[in-house]
């Protein structure tokens, strides 16, 4: 896969790491001098000094060519002007840093693939970590669902119970979905006929917000 990543600040240097593991072509676009040479003398990738903006260097980056451009600064109209010249030049997934919530709806009218408020996003994760120490992970989706993990307890009553008949005994909401569990490093997908046990770590989702209670009776 060949992918443009404009910006290597805190966000653009994560996605060139991630990047570059999953063995991607990577064409890094900096403006800064000194973040540019940083990358350049951390990994093996073609770094350009410029702005991303200006002329011909998403043309230069090769843009015409690639499979996917991932901005990154923050300057939501930095970001805005990249991700319309991307669009015009036909990369397949454009994916964008969106700093203002206000400024989302201009991507979406783009087509680009947006992530609002990325320090509100950490820090939502960090206070639902802090709050609820044995959810394992909780990620809230737009429109108000959820996703999260749970380590089932022995008093959990989805253990050792088939996970259909659990869930409308206990008529839990309509909204909320088993999706999956890990056990012993497997992960499996979850069907009707699923036998949950204890020390599972289970993935659910929820159209809705979940209540701390639900959540502490989930467990067990």
């Amino acid at each position: 896969m060949r992918t443009i990543i404009v910006g290597a600040g805190t966000i653009g240097s994560c996605v060139i790491a991630v990047a570059v593991a999953e063995r991607d072509e990577v064409i890094v676009i900096e403006s800064d001098p000194e973040r540019a040479r940083e990358v350049s003398r951390e990994y093996d990738v073609t770094v350009l000094e410029a702005d991303a903006t200006v002329g011909d260097t998403l043309v230069e980056a090769g843009a015409e060519t690639a499979d996917a451009i991932v901005v990154t600064t923050s300057d939501d109209a930095v970001n805005l002007m990249v991700v319309s010249i991307a669009v015009e030049l036909g990369v397949p997934s454009v994916v964008s840093v969106v700093n203002e919530k206000g400024h989302a709806e201009f991507f979406r009218r783009l087509k680009a693939n947006v992530l609002q408020n990325p320090e509100e996003v950490v820090a939502a994760h960090l206070y639902n970590a802090a709050r609820r120490p044995q959810v394992h992970d909780l990620y809230d989706l737009p429109g108000g669902a959820q996703i999260f993990r749970l380590e089932l307890r022995t008093r959990s009553p989805l253990a050792g119970r088939a996970v259909g008949q659990a869930m409308r005994d206990e008529r839990f909401p309509e909204t909320l979905r088993i999706v999956a569990f890990l056990r012993g490093g497997t992960q499996s997908l979850v069907e009707e006929d699923t036998t949950l046990r204890a020390g599972d770590v289970v993935t659910f989702f929820s159209l809705e917000r979940v209540q701390d209670a639900l959540m502490a009776k989930l467990i067990g």
